[in-house]
């Protein structure tokens, strides 16, 4: 099945699923290992939509808090995005803290984005502003030529982290990068401007964007085609690669067999080898009993029958 058949459930469906506007909420805030960070947890409800979200925050962007001193006190700070605003109040003691937030849209913000093309709406304007959905992004994307944009890839853009920087990237090691649900499953799976570019390093100059997607599924790295390398097999056909992986063809199974006598073996019979288990120990039990100079042919041809 090819990777773009499956790329609509990659992506997050955001806060903004919500039936009606949330507009009030809590707050929690407790430190991060990153310094000039903070962990930031925002939930509320309302009818029968709810949410909750927590994840690392740049201080600079709780605009107004007091956030050093070990000891108690009132705090007041707030968010301030083009979609809205987010007012919050309450306390921080030692570097942890809670209370109550309120929301504010900003009425023009859905206006603005449909001249872009963009389709929001009023309950989707809480999680603009909690991940900074920004008119000047949409513009940066839509000036990106990226095929298959709406509002909810914007959302996915933003929680995973698909920025113009990394398109330009991605096109300047040979890929078109120009699917929405393509670059969303390339920052869930790990697809790098630096992953390709190691491949290339290592032989294999696919710009197949689902082969790509394939090879982090199932661990298809340049330090794998190299120690296959090593292991005498020399094949950079991204369908082989991802195969050996399926099956479990390693390098370190591809010498073993090469040491029992069967140097170079093709790569269809070293996948069928694992398909029907054929392992070094059974080679060698064979062996034992006198069953000497099998070819892999008939190696796999005895495991199928059964005879052990």
């Amino acid at each position: 099945m090819r990777i773009s058949h499956i790329l609509a459930a990659l992506v997050l469906i955001p806060l903004a699923a919500a039936a009606a506007a949330i507009d009030r909420g809590t707050w929690a805030l407790d430190s991060a290992d990153e310094p000039g960070k903070v962990q930031f947890s925002l939930q509320g409800s309302s009818g029968d939509g709810h949410f909750n979200t927590s994840s690392s925050w740049l201080l600079a962007d709780l605009r107004g808090l007091e956030w050093a001193g070990a000891a108690k006190h009132d705090v007041h700070f707030s968010i301030q995005r083009d979609a809205g605003s987010i007012d919050c109040e309450g306390f921080v003691e030692d570097q942890r803290g809670s209370g109550l937030f309120t929301f504010k849209s900003n009425p023009q913000y859905v206006a603005d984005m449909a001249k872009l093309g963009f389709s929001f709406e009023d309950k989707n304007l809480l999680s603009a502003t909690i991940f900074d959905v920004s008119l000047d992004f949409a513009r940066a994307m839509k000036g990106a030529a990226v095929r298959g944009l709406d509002a909810g890839k914007l959302f996915a853009f933003r929680i995973h982290g698909v920025t113009p920087e990394f398109i330009r990237d991605l096109r300047a090691a040979g890929l078109e990068a120009a699917d929405a649900g393509k670059l969303i499953a390339f920052r869930i799976h790990g697809v790098t401007p630096e992953f390709v570019k190691d491949l290339h390093g290592a032989g294999v100059n696919t710009t197949d964007e689902d082969r790509l997607v394939a090879f982090r599924i199932h661990g298809v790295s340049p330090d794998f085609i190299r120690g296959l390398r090593s292991a005498g097999i020399e094949t950079t056909d991204p369908d082989r690669l991802i195969a050996f992986r399926i099956h479990g063809v390693s390098p370190e199974f591809a010498d073993e067999i090469s040491h029992l006598g069967y140097p170079h073996a093709p790569p269809e019979q070293l996948i069928a080898l694992r398909i029907h288990g054929v392992t070094p120990q059974y080679i060698e039990g064979l062996r034992s009993k006198g069953l000497q100079n099998l070819t892999l042919d008939q190696l796999i041809s005895l495991r199928i029958h059964g005879i052990d």
